[in-house]
């Protein structure tokens, strides 16, 4: 009977201790998981650019990673995917793993204007919306030697030789391309259209004198004041960064337009992931020493939440369509 009793009490503590195994086991498993996401990220961010290095779109991120830095544990890792105005970087974006460890900017009409015209391996669709951050007006600028003194001076020789002034953009179906395209339209002129695959390479090739006018950003102008000549900017009022250079209005034609960045993680990343980014990247944008740095580099920064960018996103490209269909670009 004892020898009976001492059993059961030895396989009753033997269950006991499985039992609690058991229990701290699964214990450590939802701990696990809860920490890992109160953890993200745990390991470096991917931060793709679709442009090359130095360029605008390069300096900005630079700078919100000097930010990301003193909010976050884990870094950025940059990788430029350069080429066809950005589409190449953008398509890496939405096709990445929707993991959290992968997002990047993207520029607005950009990623509007090259699924609709150009067939781009991605929509709109494809992208969860972190925020805007630079709202950045486009300029017409020249060498500083150039003999081209004003927008009139660019347009009358345009006019007098077709197809002979050489004007540079980067890439095509971007804002650089939409608005020569509106400039062609409100003025009459032929000119030849040279594509350069970012801001860098295009201010070096003015520079170098291998075109003679380029339209480009404010902040693609701003690190080349000494050498450049900026003729107009397409904005509604002169530019805070360039108050001497006269608006395109003023200049008597009917020209606003601007590239807006901002940043994007792939579709279907986890709504606590995003939301993450969402609010690290909006007390970025809040920093007022990050707006100081931001004002120096000459980017004109403007905050959008991400459900407003994706909202504006969306509104641009239907007024894309309408644009491309009168110039016979949209793609069937």
């Amino acid at each position: 009977m004892v020898k009976g009793n001492r059993k059961f009490v030895a396989l009753l503590l033997v269950g006991i201790m499985a039992a609690l195994v058991l229990l701290s086991a699964g214990c450590g498993q939802k701990q696990a998981g809860s920490s890992g996401e109160q953890n993200y990220p745990t390991k470096p961010v991917n931060m793709i650019i679709a442009f090359t290095a130095g360029g605008s779109s390069d300096v900005q991120a630079r700078i919100m990673q000097k930010y990301w830095d003193k909010l976050v544990k884990q870094p950025w890792v940059f990788q430029y995917k350069t080429g066809a105005g950005g589409a190449i970087g953008f398509a890496e974006i939405a096709k990445s793993a929707p993991d959290g460890y992968t997002i990047g900017g993207v520029n607005v009409p950009h990623i509007v204007l090259q699924p609709l015209g150009q067939g781009a391996q991605y929509t709109i669709d494809d992208f969860e919306y972190i925020c805007q951050v630079v709202n950045d007006p486009q300029v017409l600028a020249v060498r500083k030697d150039s003999k081209f003194k004003s927008v009139k001076e660019v347009l009358d020789f345009a006019k007098k030789n077709p197809e002979k002034l050489k004007v540079g953009i980067v890439g095509t179906f971007t804002g650089h391309h939409l608005m020569l395209l509106d400039l062609q339209d409100k003025t009459g002129i032929k000119v030849t259209q040279v594509v350069y695959k970012g801001a860098a390479d295009q201010n070096a090739a003015l520079l170098g004198g291998e075109i003679d006018v380029m339209i480009g950003n404010v902040n693609d102008v701003m690190r080349s004041l000494e050498q450049m000549r900026v003729l107009a900017v397409a904005s509604e009022e002169r530019s805070k960064f360039l108050p001497d250079v006269p608006t395109f209005k003023e200049e008597g034609l009917d020209i606003v337009s601007d590239i807006r960045r901002g940043f994007v993680a792939p579709k279907g990343t986890d709504p606590k992931v995003v939301q993450f980014l969402r609010d690290t990247f909006k007390k970025i944008a809040e920093d007022p020493e990050y707006l100081k740095d931001m004002e120096k580099a000459g980017q004109p920064a403007e905050y959008m939440s991400g459900e407003d960018f994706e909202k504006y996103v969306r509104e641009q490209n239907e007024k894309s369509k309408e644009l491309l269909t009168k110039f016979g670009l949209l793609k069937a």
